[in-house]
């Protein structure tokens, strides 16, 4: 007994120890930036990613630091967990959980794709009716149009995005774009269509782009990553 109270000492006082840490990081102006996109944090994410390097995976403290529901805490619960190590309904909850842009994006590509339940949440969160969680499903159907796209109906994934991206409410709308986009890039013969699909709908199309960077207006991305394929071969 006294070993594992000794233990449960330990862990809370890294804790305690982490999170006084991630509190000297905070930077005023950082979190100024961070709120115009939804972001509740002021940690510059290069010192977050260097105190995550230090620490190491630590499955228990990164349970730890998610449960304190502090955003900068969340994100470096995602850069030191063990992503293999989380069960299904373990990360359904976490992503319902998850109230800002950077810890939902994080959470579904640091955390969900390379655990071993990510096919299941695929099909249930693209079904969902919460475009946020929804929007989840898509990103993950976006990783499989790339890299797995045997199985897809790819034709039917336009079919929805032709339907329904237009008006789709925006982290939804954003992630059906992208993988109309990854539609077009990745696979030739649907390219003319997802193509002609984000010229009539025009979703993105005016988003603003800085200088060196590609467009998220479909037709302009498609045509820049198969211009960059092909200059490369």
């Amino acid at each position: 007994m006294r070993a594992e109270g000794q233990e449960a000492e330990v862990a809370e006082a890294t804790l305690t120890e982490v999170m006084a840490e991630l509190a000297e990081l905070e930077d005023p102006k950082a979190r100024a930036v961070n709120e115009k996109h939804g972001d509740d944090h002021g940690v510059n994410l290069s010192k977050l990613r260097a105190l995550a390097k230090r620490l190491k995976t630590q499955q228990d403290l990164a349970r730890q630091l998610w449960e304190t529901d502090d955003t900068a805490a969340r994100l470096l619960a995602l850069l030191i967990c063990r992503p293999k190590a989380f069960e299904r309904d373990e990360l359904d909850g976490m992503l319902r959980e998850a109230r800002t842009p950077k810890v939902h994006d994080w959470l579904v590509n640091y955390v969900v794709k390379k655990n071993p339940h990510a096919e299941e949440l695929r099909v249930a969160w693209f079904a969902d009716p919460d475009p946020v969680v929804a929007s989840a499903g898509w990103a993950l159907t976006t990783e499989r149009v790339a890299k797995r796209p045997e199985g897809l109906d790819l034709a039917g994934l336009l079919d929805v995005i032709e339907t329904e991206m237009k008006d789709a409410p925006e982290r939804l709308q954003w992630a059906m774009n992208h993988c109309l986009a990854q539609i077009g890039i990745e696979h030739a013969e649907h390219r003319a269509r997802a193509m002609d699909i984000g010229e009539r709908l025009e979703v993105l199309k005016d988003y603003p782009t800085s200088p060196g960077c590609t467009s998220p207006f479909a037709p302009i991305w498609i045509t820049e990553m198969v211009r960059r394929h092909h200059a490369k071969s």
